[in-house]
């Protein structure tokens, strides 16, 4: 199965999404902010299969965050989420980068086929 990085800051949200995706056999790591997830990227052996991660966070947003990676790892596939309107927009400036955006809350069975379809 993949590897993947969820960066969440909320607890709760961190903790449903990687019990999910861990429940279908992905090797799942958390970070709790833009700038942890950025330093696990940075320090990984090998390149994640995908990044799952909040878009509104303290020290560094999932906007920042995503940009940044694409410098490190530019084949790595980033899935954003977020519960605020106007941060969705904020995402559409990263088209290139980011492979969708999930509404929060979402639902189990929604996440596992979000992550599903982008791993092919």
């Amino acid at each position: 199965m993949a590897r993947i990085l969820v960066v969440e800051d909320d607890d709760s949200v961190r903790l449903f999404t990687q019990r999910a995706l861990s429940a279908d056999g992905h090797a799942v790591d958390v970070a709790t902010d833009g700038d942890e997830g950025l330093e696990r990227v940075s320090n990984a052996a090998s390149p994640y299969d995908l990044i799952l991660s909040d878009i509104r966070m303290p020290v560094m947003d999932g906007i920042e965050m995503a940009g940044r990676v694409a410098d490190i790892s530019p084949a790595t596939p980033i899935l954003l989420m977020t519960g605020y309107a106007e941060q969705r927009e904020r995402a559409a400036e990263l088209s290139g980068i980011v492979r969708g955006v999930v509404d929060k809350p979402f639902t189990l069975p929604e996440i596992r086929s979000r992550v599903c379809s982008l791993l092919g």
